[in-house]
């Protein structure tokens, strides 16, 4: 089956998951060495059937794993070496509502204690990053965007003030796929419902802050575990609903 007809048979949401995951392939089996520039955008658009959009998302995803590069003007480079033998988590894996919830409960194994040593070892730049993703994150609720990015960005800021460089590795590797709804998102809900929700998960995100920011550890914690076991629970009662 060719790249396009694999694609297609895809829901629309995950064909930038597709892209990525065959790109990805390329990579780990050294058809895209560390070095070798990618095809133009128009290109991959011709290649893989889809839009100049999905491609940019397919991009940004493999940037956020630390696969590759973009250096404006020239081009995306490879700079990672996808070896078989990392963990990752496919996007297969990451396909139902029970599929979200076993990465929250990843998440709160691995950020719960991050957000802990964040509190201990944090550094002015570590907390100027948060704030400024923070920020980020608020400016696209209120316009009434899913700051999928900004809240992926908070979380990566908080792995990287722990100073425990295995914490960011693990993040980076997973991508925006730590961020639910960047995988599921019930279309039922309106839009007042939606941003209702983001604005509560971006004060349990100031909570988390708050606490790093005043060096109290298990404060810290707590709110991390807190933010995530919230959505956690979210997608369990999706789930639940979805049996009916």
């Amino acid at each position: 089956m060719n790249n396009l007809a694999l694609l297609e048979r895809r829901r629309p949401r995950s064909l930038a998951l597709g892209v990525v995951e065959q790109l990805s392939d390329r990579i780990r089996d050294g058809r895209l060495v560390p070095g070798a520039k990618l095809a133009t955008e128009a290109a991959l658009t011709g290649e893989f059937g889809v839009s100049r959009t999905v491609i940019r998302e397919a991009l940004s995803k493999l940037q956020a794993s630390s696969l590759v590069e973009t250096r404006h003007g020239v081009g995306t480079f490879v700079i990672g070496h996808a070896d078989s033998a990392v963990f990752r988590i496919r996007a297969d894996q990451l396909a139902t509502l029970r599929d979200v919830v076993a990465m929250l409960e990843l998440r709160i194994g691995v950020e719960t204690e991050a957000a802990g040593l964040a509190a201990q070892r944090r550094t002015p730049s570590n907390l100027e990053g948060m704030r400024n993703a923070l920020a980020a994150f608020t400016h696209a609720v209120e316009a009434g965007h899913d700051a999928v990015g900004p809240d992926f960005r908070f979380h990566l800021e908080i792995t990287r003030a722990t100073q425990n460089a295995h914490f960011e590795s693990l993040v980076l590797t997973l991508g925006t796929a730590i961020i639910p709804r960047a995988r599921l998102d019930p279309s039922a809900a309106s839009a007042d419902e939606r941003q209702a929700y983001l604005r509560r998960v971006n004060a349990e995100h100031g909570s988390i802050l708050d606490a790093i920011a005043g060096k109290d550890s298990e404060a810290a914690r707590a709110a991390m575990r807190t933010h995530l076991a919230n959505s956690r629970e979210r997608r369990r009662r999706a789930a639940r609903l979805s049996d009916r």
